[in-house]
């Protein structure tokens, strides 16, 4: 009798220890269990740890509630203005109801992966090709509010969504590079017209002091000259010499008008003598001249 109740307790605590194997589960820190029985719902969501079921009636499906990082695969779309582009993104988001997550979606990551490429295609399509490329923030922005909107009610909160690249065509890039190339040298033009502006105005207030010293510039002819000769590997040719400066200095002192030099008389010039005459008489040449005398 007493051997048939040994039998019988081990029995039993073997079906216990059986049940407990089979209906224990261990649910971790980052994850919640969602219990269906029968197919249904059953009770509130399972915290983290040691938690036990029913074996063969209810299933348990663990789901994590970490931050998950999915990247969205590259969307060639057209822009509002016409341009070719394609742009790939990444989402952040996480589970805040693990029985939504269950119950409202199939796959709710499948479901956010879907959304965020539909959402960035139809973002391409309402945005410029210079938002794409210099205002993300705002378009990160109004991503992140059409993929939050269905997912509320999966169960799902976007945290985040992130534009990464956005590839242009090589017609577009050259384009693009000779625009700037174009910018950049309007504005090289412009800041050297406004030092040749501003150059000018010194140019001309020092003009203005070196009129009132006329030394000052046989100085600055000086200065240059040195300045020119430093580098030893030129040669310097003056048109004028200095002497014409000293002496344009002296022009611009006022002096008393000096007399008229005379104008110098040339000796007379002589007067050559009549040719003699020949005459021409039958016979003999005669010279008047000599008869005359």
């Amino acid at each position: 009798m007493l051997q048939e109740i040994l039998v019988t307790g081990v029995a039993v605590g073997s079906a216990g220890l059986v049940y407990v194997a089979a209906a224990a589960r261990v649910v971790k820190q980052y994850e919640r269990g969602v219990v269906l029985r029968l197919g249904r719902l059953r009770g509130g969501v399972r915290p983290p740890g040691f938690t036990l079921i029913v074996p063969g009636v209810d299933k348990l499906r663990k789901v994590n509630m970490q931050i998950v990082t999915m990247p969205v695969p590259a969307q060639d779309g057209i822009t509002r203005d016409n341009v070719t582009v394609r742009v790939d993104a990444v989402i952040y988001f996480k589970v805040v109801d693990a029985a939504d997550a269950v119950i409202q979606v199939e796959d709710y990551r499948f479901a956010v992966s879907q959304m965020a490429q539909t959402s960035l295609r139809s973002i391409i399509g309402k945005s410029d090709l210079d938002d794409l490329l210099s205002n993300r923030e705002k378009l990160n922005q109004g991503l992140e509010l059409m993929i939050d909107s269905p997912a509320m009610g999966w169960g799902v909160q976007i945290d985040r969504v992130e534009i990464k690249d956005v590839s242009l065509p090589e017609t577009m890039k050259r384009s693009m590079a000779r625009q700037a190339e174009a910018d950049r040298e309007r504005r090289a033009r412009i800041i050297n017209a406004d030092a040749e502006l501003q150059a000018s105005k010194k140019l001309a207030e020092a003009a203005g002091v070196m009129s009132e010293q006329p030394a000052a510039l046989q100085l600055r002819l000086l200065q240059t000259v040195v300045a020119v000769a430093a580098e030893k590997n030129s040669t310097l040719v003056l048109p004028f010499p200095v002497e014409l400066l000293r002496f344009l200095e002296r022009a611009q002192q006022p002096t008393a008008p000096a007399p008229e030099p005379a104008a110098p008389t040339s000796p007379p010039t002589p007067t050559p003598a009549p040719a003699p005459e020949l005459r021409e008489e039958p016979g003999e040449l005669r010279d008047e001249s000599r008869d005359e005398e």
